[in-house]
């Protein structure tokens, strides 16, 4: 029988870069190129172009 899920909220920390770099990543290297962001999460770091992590993360606004 299928079920639903629902991907639990998981606070990541994610960067801009602003030069080409290879990231090596559990599946292999992947490229980053200028403007992709760099999500770290768990201590392990993934690429992500600039349309598909808008649509995926959404920023958190700091408590003062």
């Amino acid at each position: 029988m299928k079920q639903k899920f629902m991907k639990k909220p998981t606070v990541v920390e994610a960067y801009q870069t602003d030069k080409e770099v290879i990231i090596q990543t559990w599946d292999g290297p992947k490229k980053a190129s200028i403007g992709d962001w760099i999500v770290i999460l768990r201590g392990e770091q993934y690429p992500y172009k600039p349309d598909v992590f808008e649509r995926i993360f959404q920023p958190i606004t700091p408590i003062e």
